[in-house]
């Protein structure tokens, strides 16, 4: 007698948002689409919201037209994967991606801001952006109150990362004249 494992079922991109659109997922659901899985994000505290609001007034400060900031929005990275990073710089483009949620080759910048999920955000999350081909990660981690800035992607994962602290400033390799500090992010 052969034994069978259970299958699971793997959701598209187009499956996932036309669940959205039904009401099958609840609009203030938080969750993302991760190799085809709905997965529940973590929850949001106070401290992940007003590192998200500072980190978003930095952003739109010093990228002005060089990028459209999204905060906390979807991307599309595959067929199976569309995740909602904290942050998103993308390329600009005059209608703002109202037509077609962002791809990769659209994404010059994500940003995760990590306190609960940490340890997923520097694995599984490194490892979806990297693949996908996203130049350059940025781990906020408020653990430690350091940053991980993950460069050069590969299929493999990135094959640079650095740790800033918050007496370091650095320039992001994508978007050249983004130069900002660990003071500035973390106080």
């Amino acid at each position: 007698m052969a034994v069978q494992f259970a299958q699971h079922y793997r959701f598209t991109a187009d499956e996932y948002v036309r669940m959205a659109e039904e009401g099958i997922i609840p609009p203030n659901a938080r969750v993302e689409l991760i190799d085809g899985e709905i997965v529940e994000m973590s929850p949001i505290g106070s401290r992940h919201n007003a590192f998200v609001d500072r980190l978003n007034r930095l952003l739109v400060r010093k990228l002005g037209d060089a990028a459209i900031v999204r905060v906390q929005g979807s991307i599309r990275l595959g067929e199976r994967v569309m995740p909602q990073p904290d942050f998103a710089a993308l390329r600009p483009r005059d209608d703002f991606y109202e037509t077609s949620l962002p791809g990769p080759a659209d994404v010059m910048l994500v940003v995760e801001v990590a306190d609960t999920s940490l340890v997923y955000d520097r694995s599984e999350k490194a490892r979806l952006y990297a693949h996908s081909g996203i130049p350059e990660y940025w781990l906020l981690d408020l653990v430690q109150n350091t940053v991980l800035v993950h460069t050069e992607s590969s299929p493999i994962g990135y094959q640079h990362v650095e740790i800033r602290s918050g007496n370091e400033s650095w320039t992001s390799r994508s978007l050249p004249d983004l130069t900002i500090s660990g003071q500035e992010i973390f106080g």
